[in-house]
């Protein structure tokens, strides 16, 4: 008599395995997880995925056409103002999930569609487009929606030291750190955010008791908020701060920021990245 054949077992992976076989970044690969798209089961803390999910899930992206199921961020940033200044942050959330699920990773939604959305409120109360409360509303949206983005941007494993931001006094814009926190905390470096118009002796007492502090970015927004910021660089020198600093943001240049000491200078997110990334 012959002994039944035992049922094969699906061969698995883990949700790390599973994102680098789609070709996404793993927080993509945890959105196909949360959203349905797929299954998944936690195993001893770890994500466990079938292997034929995981193809049956690459073959339909790979039919999809060249061109199509895009996410055209450029042309979904107004409409993501229009929801900031009007105050609708439920609208505003539901965009960002769609998004997200369309696998836009979180570093690619803060600099595609965030940023811009930050700059286009900015250009449009310049022009008198909106009032003061406008830019104030839409702002504050945007702080609740950074908030409710930020736990994707944690990565396990080990970190790579500390990185110290903050604005120096008189600058009262806080969306660059808040914004350039998180995209250092994808790159797993732990994050100390003090956010916008820092006394100097907290900044300074901030950093020294800190441990493993590799490096500090201040940012500048505002022409006026130089000299607070050199007033900084020279506080932290004085107190024996000897890990690079890097001074940027909209309100200053490159020449201003190394006349000021500054031992790095970036004009956004992405440079700040590469300074920091290089200390390591």
């Amino acid at each position: 008599m012959t002994r039944p054949a035992a049922a094969a077992t699906p061969a698995t992976m883990s949700l790390h395995e599973a994102s680098d076989r789609l070709g996404v970044h793993y927080m993509t690969a945890y959105r196909y997880v949360r959203t349905g798209r797929l299954p998944a089961a936690k195993r001893d803390g770890v994500w466990v995925v079938d292997q034929a999910d995981v193809d049956r899930l690459r073959a339909r992206g790979a039919a999809t056409p060249p061109g199509r199921g895009r996410i055209a961020h450029a042309r979904r940033v107004p409409e993501l103002v229009d929801r900031l200044i009007a105050g609708d942050e439920a609208g505003a959330w539901t965009m960002v999930q769609s998004v997200l699920a369309g696998g836009t990773s979180p570093a690619d939604l803060y600099m595609r569609m965030f940023v811009p959305a930050l700059r286009l409120i900015g250009e449009r109360w310049v022009s008198g487009e909106i009032t003061v409360a406008d830019e104030h509303c839409a702002t504050t949206v945007m702080q609740r929606l950074v908030g409710r983005t930020g736990p994707l941007f944690r990565r396990p494993g080990r970190t790579r030291g500390i990185v110290v931001l903050g604005a120096p006094e008189g600058d009262l814009h806080s969306m660059p750190t808040a914004l350039a926190a998180d995209l250092l905390r994808g790159q797993g470096f732990i994050v100390v955010d003090l956010g916008a118009n820092v006394p100097t002796d907290s900044f300074v007492e901030c950093v020294r008791r800190l441990p493993r502090v590799i490096a500090v970015g201040i940012a500048v927004t505002a022409t006026e908020c130089r000299t607070a910021a050199a007033r900084l660089v020279i506080a932290l020198r004085d107190a024996g701060v000897e890990m690079p600093v890097m001074v940027g943001g909209s309100g200053i240049d490159e020449a201003t920021a190394r006349a000021l000491g500054a031992d790095g200078w970036a004009d956004g997110a992405p440079q700040l990245l590469r300074l920091v990334g290089n200390v390591t």
